[in-house]
């Protein structure tokens, strides 16, 4: 990590108070279901996010979700965690991507797709992650808002959209012109946050997923895949599917489910 990012992050604001006590109650072993929908009842602008995300076609339920216990219901607490975190989240920084040559609508559709996929492929399979992977998909790619920024800062614009175009992957141009890249940044940033260490280590590790703590190696290789299948653009190719698919063979997760989960994506 830069001195000169470190920096940036430790000026950043602390969360708000609804995000705090989302995580206490999260946190909590002994709370429950109806401990969660009464903070999210308590803020019904957060509330209106969360159905409104709960709602989009990539979950593909056929009902709308029309009150907050329903969707702590279908979708459990972790994900419901993911959909408030990352509304409160988003909120609390000032965005321009024009770095990436992306739009604000293009990077919120980015972490919507990443989330609706890793959702359909794992909510039935690996619901035992969300409570990591839910946040992790949301807010994985948070780090490109306070990298953008450097760059602009330091004028290095056309020198980024270079190593883009040379380097072809978006971490490794991060490195070579601001020497961070994206899951550095968002794991950083959430450590300052004081998020739990399983959700840092999945973030921080999400490209080499062999790096992060044993416990935490599945959910790092989950959302591997999904960055692979869904690049920054939002727009998945075959290229990024068959890409994605060999990691998936490559960890030896389901490519069943998997395959599914592309079908409806």
């Amino acid at each position: 990590m830069t001195e000169e990012m470190l920096k940036n992050i430790k000026q950043l604001p602390p969360l708000p108070e609804s995000a705090m006590q989302i995580e206490a109650v999260y946190q909590d072993p002994d709370s429950s279901f109806n401990d969660m929908v009464k903070i999210l009842e308590t803020d019904p602008l957060l509330t209106a996010d969360i159905l409104k995300a709960a709602n989009s076609p990539l979950y593909g339920f056929s009902r709308e979700i029309n009150a907050i216990n329903q969707a702590v219901g279908l979708f459990g607490m972790g994900t419901v965690r993911g959909f408030a975190l990352a509304s409160i989240v988003k909120k609390s920084f000032s965005l321009d991507l024009s770095p990436y040559g992306i739009n604000n609508d293009m990077f919120s559709a980015l972490s919507k797709k990443q989330h609706g996929l890793m959702t359909a492929w794992c909510l039935k399979t690996e619901g035992q992650l969300l409570g990591i992977l839910s946040p992790a998909a949301f807010l994985v790619e948070i780090g490109k808002v306070l990298i953008a920024q450097q760059i602009m800062s330091e004028n290095k614009q056309e020198e980024f959209t270079q190593a883009l175009k040379e380097l072809q992957d978006v971490e490794a141009a991060e490195r070579q012109v601001i020497g961070v890249d994206t899951p550095e940044v968002s794991s950083t940033i959430f450590s300052h946050w004081r998020f739990e260490a399983g959700l840092v280590d999945t973030i921080r590790n999400c490209t080499s997923p062999e790096k992060a703590e044993e416990e935490d190696q599945r959910a790092a290789q989950i959302l591997h895949v999904v960055r692979v299948a869904v690049p920054i653009n939002g727009v998945m190719t075959d290229d990024s599917k068959n890409a994605a698919k060999e990691l998936v063979t490559k960890y030896d997760l389901n490519m069943e489910a998997f395959d599914r989960a592309l079908e409806n994506a």
